[in-house]
């Protein structure tokens, strides 16, 4: 099957640029030395004829790439959800249990330890994964250290709908694959844009932007590259993991009905490297598509040619930026891009590229079954359709919810959530990830909508909700906000690379804020390159309005 790949990496290989065959060799490389990157990435480079830089650069960017790997290799979750289950402790707990420090590889053990920000189990955190093993729930400490046998639990998935979109397959058994023909066989492309643009459908993974507009800007050119974004970075979300861990093949049949709609040949998921079964899913579904005939060559007997690929992320938050995520399939550090040009435009390696979201792509297949005016009556008049909904491990009930948009965020934490566990009290809920934004316990009643949530300083983003309870001082939480912006800033820009290190300076000063914090939001949140940077400032504001007096100033 490696044969029918050829068509992604020959795009590169014909610009003069290696591409995924780069940070490959860089991975492997990396996987066997616990040395500095300095000490063999150039030499990676050059066996590409390229420049030390070009092997520098990434090799010393990605988290997978630049940490010390030893033959037992730990990743142990730093994120939100993880955070708000043990405050924090279980990164100690974890240091002490394996006698490693994070960050450090300890060549007598043979055990590395890193330090990663959600691995999708915000469900059953804190969390970690020992090689490709996961590990999860409050007795982590005693999994990793042989005490007691690896467990993480599967997600808990529901239906809130009646009817459900992207959870089609998962929770109701349709089969994936059943529109394809079809459609292939029939009108083709101008049937997806037509179905697709009558849906309403936008972009599930933040933005927002409509899909068929997106999709009318890459032009219909044959050279159109399409790339399903399974980078779901957002701590407090884990439906991307879910899709293609237990959906695979509904996600490959929304981007090869994607490609068709932008005329497109090629398709590539990129999947996020904290997510290795995933992968596995992912790149065992396609051996079965290609098998059945649904992609490659003259697909039923028609004109249509249409190869995808599989690819591994190396390990960043904002790499799942589309213009960083480019960056990263052409073999760069994953910064992102100033705009124009758009990637519909100029995207990977020069050619015209479509970034959609995994859980985007899922919804496509049942709106080409039952049409797009039947999902347009879902949800609300100006944002139409269902959404995912991930519940952290502090709920009574945690787990994937497939919802409409407009349901009440009360509902949500309140009837599916059943509140939070051990009859704990909520504090402030995180929406929509870091970038997303806060609510007060009290401010739960706003629709689940972007316009909704916007209008209450937060964003919907992926829409995972994630509890801090009243057991957190907020100070600790702000602190871990700064703490996650410091660590994934890409460095690219000067605002947010030099702002979110300054931030955690002054939040972990223990002194009230003054007039330099005031001005280093307004900076940030203004002079920013990407969206990371510009929605920092709007989340730590959120933050500090939904904590009121006992967080004063802290809003800028």
């Amino acid at each position: 099957m490696a044969e029918r790949f050829d068509a992604f990496r020959s795009l590169a290989d014909r610009r003069g640029r290696p591409g995924v065959r780069l940070l490959e060799a860089l991975a492997d490389a990396s996987g066997r030395t616990k040395d500095d990157p300095r000490s063999w990435a150039p030499d990676v480079a050059r066996r590409f004829g390229l420049p030390a830089a070009a092997g520098l650069g990434p090799a010393t960017y990605y988290a997978d790439l630049g940490t010390p790997h030893a033959p037992r290799h730990v990743r142990v979750c730093a994120a939100a959800a993880c955070f708000a289950a043990r405050a924090g402790h279980h990164v100690a707990e974890v240091e002490n249990a394996i006698g490693v420090a994070a960050g450090c590889a300890d060549p007598r053990s043979g055990v590395s330890l890193q330090c990663v920000r959600c691995l999708g189990y915000c469900y059953a955190g804190p969390a970690a994964l020992d090689g490709d093993t996961p590990c999860a729930g409050p007795d982590l400490a005693g999994q990793l250290s042989g005490r007691t046998p690896p467990h993480a639990p599967p997600i808990p998935t529901a239906d809130a709908t009646g009817d459900p979109v992207v959870l089609a397959g998962v929770v109701a058994g349709e089969a994936a694959w059943q529109v394809w023909p079809d459609v292939v066989r029939g009108a083709g492309g101008d049937r997806v844009r037509a179905e697709v643009a009558a849906s309403g459908l936008r972009g599930r993974g933040g933005a927002g932007f409509p899909v068929t507009a997106k999709w009318a800007a890459a032009g219909g050119s044959p050279g159109t590259v399409v790339v399903a974004n399974g980078d779901e970075g957002d701590p407090g979300s884990y439906a991307d993991r879910l899709l293609m861990e237990e959906d695979p093949g509904r996600v490959l049949e929304g981007l090869a009905l994607a490609c068709l709609a932008c005329g497109a040949r090629r398709g590539v998921v990129l999947v996020r490297s904290e997510y290795p079964r995933a992968l596995a899913r992912m790149r065992t579904a396609l051996g079965e598509a290609y098998a059945a005939g649904h992609l490659g060559r003259r697909i039923c007997g028609r004109d249509v040619d249409m190869d995808v690929e599989v690819v591994e992320g190396a390990g960043s938050y904002v790499g799942g930026e589309e213009t960083a995520l480019i960056a990263g399939l052409e073999g760069g550090r994953g910064c992102a891009r100033p705009r124009p040009p758009y990637p519909t435009d100029q995207g990977v390696w020069d050619a015209p590229t479509v970034v959609n979201n995994v859980e985007t792509l899922a919804a496509i297949p049942w709106i080409m079954r039952l049409g797009g005016d039947a999902y347009a009556r879902r949800g609300t008049a100006a944002e139409t359709g269902t959404k995912l909904v991930c519940l952290s491990e502090r709920f009574s009930r945690p787990g994937c919810y497939e919802v409409e948009l407009g349901t009440p965020v009360l509902r949500i934490v309140s009837e599916l959530g059943g509140g939070l566990r051990d009859g704990a009290e909520l504090d402030v809920l995180q929406v929509g990830g870091p970038l997303g934004g806060f609510l007060a316990a009290g401010e739960l009643d706003v629709p689940l909508t972007e316009a909704g949530l916007s209008g209450r300083g937060a964003a919907l983003g992926h829409a995972g909700l994630v509890a801090f309870d009243r057991s957190l001082a907020p100070e600790r939480v702000l602190r871990h906000i700064w703490e996650f912006a410091a660590a994934e800033s890409c460095g690219a820009c000067s605002p947010c690379r030099v702002g979110s290190r300054r931030g955690l300076e002054l939040a972990s000063s223990g002194g009230p804020p003054g007039d330099e914090y005031a001005r280093l939001l307004r900076v940030m949140g203004e002079a920013s390159l990407c969206a990371f940077g510009k929605r920092v400032p709007a989340a730590v504001r959120s933050l500090a309005r939904a904590y009121g007096d006992r967080l004063r100033g802290w809003d800028g």
